[in-house]
């Protein structure tokens, strides 16, 4: 059975795509969590099961995968529904996914993944203002190609994994979308995996200061949902 390897579900973004993937396609997993350590703490734990020393890492009878779209990828051989299954319709969320994967500097940065916070923004830059705009055409073009509700049709796959985190981000900051946009950020956050995220999100008790830094200089602080406050 696959194991895989998060950090804390309030900040990492990155953990949410694969735990997400498995979920919402019912492939079984074992899932294994390890919160980020303190700055002035110079041991590496995440070493241990990954060798970039980040997650997520997936291990599967003893071969190891990190990086989250290596891992859609690796489980992509065995679960084809990872990807749609047509060929034009797959090759537009691969080029989709990677995109997010390499991309969108500004959002990711000025808008960090806090799940339990509301903030409200000091203001929209250019960059992400650009972030924004290329999101929405990219959305809007994968919802009319394919017709929804999902970015290729009637499916969840790979691609709306990877743009999971971006849901709670627009719910964080209440960023500036279409209705569409709109529509399918709902669409997302209304998922059960994606409200079991949130839920256990919202009941951690380790905070990670580097994190609550960057949320709070982003804006101005509205409302903590998190129990442990």
């Amino acid at each position: 059975m696959y194991e895989l390897h998060i950090a804390n579900m309030n900040y990492s973004s990155w953990s949410l795509r694969p735990w997400v993937l498995l979920r919402e396609l019912d492939i079984p997993f074992i899932e294994h969590q390890h919160y980020f350590r303190p700055a002035n703490d110079l041991s590496d734990p995440f070493n241990r099961f990954s060798p970039s020393g980040l997650v997520p890492a997936l291990t599967d009878n003893g071969v190891t995968v990190w990086d989250s779209l290596a891992i859609a990828e690796y489980v992509y051989e065995t679960h084809p529904a990872v990807w749609p299954e047509d060929k034009g319709a797959r090759a537009f969320a691969r080029s989709v996914a990677a995109e997010m994967h390499s991309g969108f500097t500004a959002l990711r940065s000025q808008c960090g993944m806090n799940c339990g916070l509301r903030i409200r923004l000091h203001r929209m830059t250019p960059e992400l203002t650009k972030d924004l705009k290329r999101l929405d055409a990219l959305w809007q073009e994968g919802l009319e190609r394919f017709g929804g509700p999902f970015l290729t049709g009637d499916r969840f796959t790979a691609v709306d994994a990877f743009f999971c985190p971006v849901a709670f981000r627009v719910q964080t900051y209440d960023l500036p979308l279409s209705e569409a946009s709109k529509a399918y950020v709902q669409h997302l956050l209304e998922l059960k995996s994606m409200q079991i995220w949130y839920a256990c999100a919202l009941r951690e008790e380790a905070r990670d200061l580097p994190h609550e830094e960057d949320a709070r200089a982003s804006g101005t602080l509205l409302a903590d949902h998190r129990i442990h406050r």
